[in-house]
């Protein structure tokens, strides 16, 4: 058996900010996370087409802002024009797609930890991974916890690690689909997050006896979360964080 690696992320982390609170993926949601009392937040990372890293979950940019197309084909100043709050409520109208370097600032000005998840343009896997990881390593230089760096596109993290071995990993799961693991172990990841639909006492115990961290998403009742806090998982990435309160795990 091997020891499992220092894990200084909370267990419960805030699904792109503040779950369905918030416009997603902002940093308006991130402070409605905070408001909520959590200091851990996963969040989505793109690459624009003139090199930014900003904020947005989906490839196309219909969903959650006003603009049109792919939005990783668009330079940031494009981007930087956009309203990514409005489809959320009036609340939130006007607020913008922040880049990775303002969430940086703001997580590191509060204390609080990230999950980074590695959400590429299709065609930008190994691009995305490698500027991630470059930034991250910039932009968390000297904090004592970086974010944690995941992905589902085995592309992304292995570029990530090459770029900057130094940051942990964790490997994304929807299924166990074949060849996963003979990847994982070339990823070297700290952690493996899946659908919490697949996780179990048996395979959290396969990963701790890795030295991996067990990790899920997206959970969202009371009774799944019972039972997966009962097996001892390490992380529960949830978008009810009006319904659990983190200073309760």
């Amino acid at each position: 058996m091997t020891a499992l690696v220092p894990w200084p992320y909370p267990r419960w982390i805030a699904h792109r900010g503040a779950g369905t609170l918030a416009p997603e993926n902002t940093l308006a949601a991130f402070r409605v996370g905070a408001a909520h009392g959590y200091r851990a937040f996963e969040c989505d990372v793109k690459l624009s087409a003139d090199g930014v890293l900003f904020l947005m979950h989906d490839t196309a940019l219909e969903r959650t802002t006003n603009g049109h197309g792919v939005g990783g084909e668009l330079p940031w100043s494009a981007l930087s024009q956009l309203d990514a709050g409005s489809w959320h409520g009036h609340r939130f109208a006007g607020e913008p797609l922040p880049t990775l370097a303002a969430v940086a600032r703001w997580i590191r000005a509060n204390g609080f930890m990230l999950d980074l998840e590695i959400k590429p343009t299709p065609g930008l896997e190994e691009a995305t991974g490698r500027a991630v990881a470059l930034a991250v390593r910039e932009l968390w230089a000297g904090a004592a916890v970086p974010p944690l760096l995941t992905s589902f596109r085995p592309e992304s993290l292995k570029a990530a690690r090459e770029a900057a071995p130094e940051l942990p990993r964790g490997l994304l799961l929807d299924t166990f689909w074949e060849g996963w693991e003979a990847i994982e172990p070339l990823l070297d990841c700290a952690a493996v997050i899946t659908n919490h639909a697949l996780m179990d006492a048996a395979f959290i115990a396969r990963l701790h006896a890795q030295g991996r961290r067990a990790l899920v998403y997206t959970v969202n009742e009371a009774e799944e979360a019972r039972r997966l806090l009962d097996l001892g998982i390490d992380g529960i990435i949830t978008d009810a964080i009006d319904r659990f309160a983190p200073a309760a795990e």
